[in-house]
């Protein structure tokens, strides 16, 4: 046989030989360690960060903002997350329902984000204004008029879930002190006492509120 073909052969069955070796050992070894090490060590991060209501139920991640609206509007008697002016419906996969989100990519001049604000900011003081509590245009934090740059912030400012405390209150038919107690309760500090800022997660707070209402 000739020694090109010979050498040929071997060089392919080596390459052959290597390819199945790190296809195991990168395909499946590995990843199958990595998983096995985030779930014994994070098994609520590896697994999504998945939040469960009081019935043990996934209802969200608490990574991942959500709305809560009814027909189209929001449901005042839940706390709001952020507006999210993402990147609109999926006009290519008609499929299945996916999650479209971005930054709207306007500049600070620009008049469209402009208009967006004012309007979320009459929004915010109209939905939030009720018997003996009005809410003033300089009581609107920033939070409540703008997006996040990915749309889907999990987190509103301990300023902002304040804001709506008497409006959950009243919907509810529960005490602002009770309501108060609760967002005192989900307000998370800055991480390590200095990093980042305090925030509320609009999720587990409305999970709270829930039960609260539950209970009543």
């Amino acid at each position: 046989m000739n020694n090109s073909a010979v050498n040929t052969g071997r060089v392919l069955w080596a390459g052959l030989r290597a390819l199945l070796v790190l296809t195991v050992i990168c395909g499946v070894l590995y990843p199958l360690a990595v998983t096995g090490i985030a779930q014994a060590a994070f098994p609520g991060k590896a697994n999504g960060s998945e939040v469960k209501d009081a019935s043990g139920k996934v209802v969200g991640s608490e990574l991942i903002g959500q709305t809560y609206l009814t027909d189209g509007k929001p449901d005042l008697r839940w706390f709001q997350p952020r507006p999210s002016n993402g990147l609109g419906t999926n006009s290519v996969n008609t499929r299945y329902k996916l999650i479209l989100s971005g930054a709207t990519n306007r500049s600070g001049d620009n008049a469209d984000l402009i208009q967006w604000v004012k309007d979320a900011k009459a929004a915010v003081v109209e939905d939030n204004s009720v018997n003996g509590y009005t809410v003033e245009p300089s009581d609107v934090p920033a939070d409540a008029v703008t997006s996040s740059g990915s749309g889907l912030d999990p987190h509103i400012s301990p300023e902002y879930a304040k804001l709506q405390v008497h409006r959950v209150a009243e919907k509810n038919h529960l005490t602002v002190a009770q309501v108060d107690r609760l967002v005192a309760d989900h307000t998370d500090g800055r991480i390590l006492g200095f990093v980042g800022e305090p925030r509320v997660n609009v999720l587990r707070l409305n999970i709270a509120l829930k039960a609260l209402t539950a209970g009543q």
